[in-house]
């Protein structure tokens, strides 16, 4: 068993997108319009073929509170995998990402949160 695909509750699909393939750097793997809103997901350059990220729009009442209880309460919905946390962090820095502090060393792994734009708090991590 693998993980083939997971997902980020984003309350702006096109936004969502314009973040998570110009900021950080994803690729759009699969893009067909539903109606409303789109089956929309990004991938690594890196592994193309791995674990996509659909791009989920809020669609259900309950979906939203949870967002916004999990980004009050200060908490990471996903954690993405860095080479060079301090280096990626100085990137965004400049592309105007809103970062929750600073990266931190945390036992083996340096951290920081930051901002989508999109109603998530997402950790950036280097092991």
């Amino acid at each position: 068993m693998r993980i083939n695909l997971t997902s980020v509750m984003v309350d702006d699909q096109a936004r969502a997108h314009q973040f998570y393939t110009e900021v950080l750097g994803f690729v759009t793997k699969v893009d067909i319009p539903m109606g409303e809103f789109r089956w929309l997901t990004v991938v690594s350059p890196d592994e193309q073929e791995g674990t996509q990220l659909l791009l989920e729009p809020l669609g259900l009442p309950a979906a939203r509170v949870f967002q916004k209880a999990l980004f009050d309460a200060g908490i990471p919905l996903a954690s993405f995998a860095v080479d060079d946390c301090h280096a990626e962090y100085e990137r965004m820095l400049k592309l105007g990402v809103v970062f929750r502090g600073k990266p931190t060393l945390l036992g083996p792994v340096t951290a920081v949160v930051f901002e989508d734009t999109c109603g998530n708090l997402i950790q950036m991590a280097q092991v």
